[in-house]
């Protein structure tokens, strides 16, 4: 038996990282495991089965360090294998624990904040394709007319360090331009990517003052706190060490770089083998 039972937080690279700051924010006294599969990323332009198995494999990795809850903090894995794995592998393989992903949490609230029933979704093409989001958005909100925009060069502007600087306004101008020339009413415009947050006040400097921008993080976390107030069994199986624990599939002085972008913070982290 594990004597750390931390929340486990997957992601297929550093993007995840803005959601799991956001959630040590609002619950600070929990021990976590990050782990982002940078070996293997990115998972946007893989198959469903594919990142099935790769999520999959980070799981049940999870769960072999004590995890018994897994946030899957990572779009193309929310949309791509998160019900697979809740309604086939759990009952199967760890009928006690539990994965949850950041779309639910994002699209059964997101209707709150239009007021014109005009909603825009900025995402990876991977995300996009699998139109996740709209089915999502459909059961909370069926009265909303929501436009998707793929963003193919966000994420590499963030990790390639360009998230800041002047060449990347042109990319987020002409993304904004054309979501909101398709649908001008839009009031509320949600990143559906992890990374997205690095270049909000870009995103917002393209943005008429009426438009709502949403980031994921903090609905993850507010949803995440919710969900353990409802679930004290699962509350009461986690420890509150307030450790943090870091991995990756890659080199980890390159992501130790790389986390500090989107953590905040310096971090050291481990190599981890998912195969």
């Amino acid at each position: 038996m594990a004597t750390n039972c931390p929340i486990g937080i997957f992601d297929s690279g550093y993007g995840g990282l803005t959601v799991m700051k956001e959630i040590v924010k609002r619950l600070p006294d929990y021990d976590y495991i990050y782990l982002g599969d940078n070996a293997r990323t990115p998972y946007g332009n893989r198959s469903f089965d594919t990142v099935y198995r790769y999520t999959l494999q980070a799981v049940q990795w999870f769960f072999e360090r004590g995890c018994p809850l897994v946030v899957l903090a990572c779009n193309t894995a929310s949309a791509k294998a998160l019900r697979t794995i809740q309604q086939n592998d759990l009952p199967r393989i760890a009928p006690d624990r539990r994965v949850l992903g950041v779309i639910r949490p994002t699209t059964e609230v997101v209707g709150e904040y239009s007021k014109s029933g005009k909603v825009g979704v900025m995402a990876t093409n991977g995300t996009v394709q699998s139109g996740s989001y709209l089915i999502e958005i459909e059961k909370f909100f069926p009265q909303l007319d929501v436009e998707q925009e793929a963003c193919p060069m966000w994420v590499p502007l963030v990790e390639n360090g360009e998230y800041d600087h002047p060449g990347a306004d042109y990319f987020i101008r002409q993304h904004v331009n054309r979501l909101l020339g398709r649908s001008p009413e839009i009031d509320t415009i949600l990143l559906a990517c992890t990374h997205y947050p690095l270049l909000s006040q870009k995103i917002r400097a393209c943005l008429p003052d009426k438009v709502k921008l949403i980031s994921q993080g903090p609905l993850v976390a507010a949803s995440l706190e919710e969900y353990l107030a409802r679930h004290p069994e699962m509350d009461q199986r986690l420890t509150r060490g307030a450790s943090r624990n870091f991995f990756t599939t890659d080199d980890t002085t390159a992501f130790n770089q790389q986390a500090r972008v989107f953590l905040g913070e310096p971090i050291q982290s481990q190599r981890a083998d998912l195969v």
